[in-house]
């Protein structure tokens, strides 16, 4: 006989428990703001984990997938459509690196694990390397890079490759671990779950030199740093490093599921029919999410917002229980002198909401890109009213 569920009294008692949840439930979203189910407003600096860019209700990006849900939901990659090939060429442009192909996909672990795929099959080779702190993804090789993971999660019976994991900021270890049996080395410039920490342009131009002598590729993963998150198109700029491939998500959609792996010309000459492959990737409603955010980006002027508020914040927050800031742009680490997430807990209390790390003195605040002087203002209050 087949068993049947017993009785719920919550829609929600249905969803796998396998997320732990603040105590906010949101109904509705505007700009910058929550509105939970009592009706009070939530100021969200924690993004929707780095997604929401553009805000909540952001009019263009509504627009333009309100039309390209009445012009076509979906269509096989199979079939050529205009606004995929507009969005991978907005997508290069915007990047402002010699990229010369995209390949769109679903989430940034799919996005990852294609990435290791083409680095292990072009050159052959059994080993990749990581950074410690690193985060990845959850699927068998994006998890297989990801500090911690094993330990923690991971559940598979063993990785799909050599993985060995690189100090932050260890540049003997480069050496030591970057070897002729090395295809690739997949790094956060700005590590995010680790706290907003900034890998540096010294210690990345090392990964890039090493890589380069024993002839292993360099993925930059900005799944979280990516598209604006620092300031710059993407961290690379910030860095000024060329990547062989790069891969993205999160902000890029602002919302609606979307990811890319970016190639440079040595990678992209090694892809062929059925090399790569993807159902929903590339769809119509996401590359029509994919323009609409870049094309708010750059009318809007958002890189240089980015900047500026990012800058403000540094400057204003370090007060109360927070002792200093790292990070880039609006991909902001603040460091506490007790634990983040007692401190998170009351921001929300007070109608802020902000993230956490693995880092546990560290406060992680992701905030939509038109975030305003005034929305740090009330942070800054708010933090000072704590106890240090």
């Amino acid at each position: 006989m087949p068993t049947t569920r017993a009785t719920t009294n919550h829609p929600a008692d249905y969803l796998a428990p396998v997320f732990y949840q603040y105590p906010l439930e949101v109904v509705s979203a505007q700009g910058v703001w929550l509105t939970n189910a009592r009706g009070e407003r939530v100021l969200d600096l924690y993004g929707g984990h780095a997604v929401v860019g553009l805000g909540y209700a952001h009019p263009g990006f509504t627009s333009a997938l309100a039309i390209q849900a009445r012009q076509c939901n979906f269509q096989t990659n199979a079939v050529a459509m205009q606004v995929r090939g507009r969005a991978a060429r907005r997508l290069v442009a915007f990047s402002r690196l010699p990229f010369t192909s995209v390949f769109f996909v679903n989430s940034g672990a799919e996005a990852n694990e294609n990435a290791l795929k083409i680095a292990l099959r072009v050159t052959g080779r059994p080993h990749v390397a990581a950074i410690e702190g690193g985060f990845h993804g959850r699927t068998a090789a994006a998890g297989a890079v990801t500090w911690g993971a094993m330990r923690k999660w991971y559940g598979f019976p063993r990785t799909p490759f050599d993985v060995s994991f690189i100090p932050r900021g260890d540049e003997a270890a480069i050496e030591a671990q970057v070897t002729s049996a090395t295809a690739a080395v997949i790094v956060e410039p700005v590590q995010g779950l680790a706290g907003a920490v900034d890998l540096g342009t010294r210690f990345l131009g090392a990964l890039r030199r090493r890589c380069d002598d024993v002839g292993a590729l360099v993925i930059f993963d900005e799944v979280q740093c990516g598209v604006g998150r620092t300031g710059h198109p993407f961290a690379a700029n910030l860095h000024g490093m060329m990547p062989d491939m790069l891969t993205t998500a999160k902000a890029l959609g602002n919302g609606f599921p979307c990811a890319a792996l970016m190639c440079g010309a040595q990678v992209t000459a090694t892809l062929k029919p059925e090399s790569l492959g993807t159902t929903f990737g590339g769809g119509p409603m996401a590359c029509a999410a994919i323009e609409a955010v870049i094309e708010a980006i750059e009318t809007e002027d958002l890189l240089s917002r980015v900047r500026r508020v990012g800058a403000y914040i540094r400057e204003r927050c370090v007060r109360g229980p927070v002792t200093g800031h790292q990070g880039a742009g609006l991909l902001v680490g603040l460091r506490t002198s007790r634990p983040a997430k007692d401190i998170q807990a009351e921001l929300l209390e007070g109608g802020i909401l902000t993230g956490t790390a693995s880092d546990p003195r560290v406060l992680r605040l992701l905030p939509p890109f038109i975030l305003e002087e005034e929305h740090v203002d009330m942070l800054a209050d708010a933090l000072q009213d704590l106890p240090p």
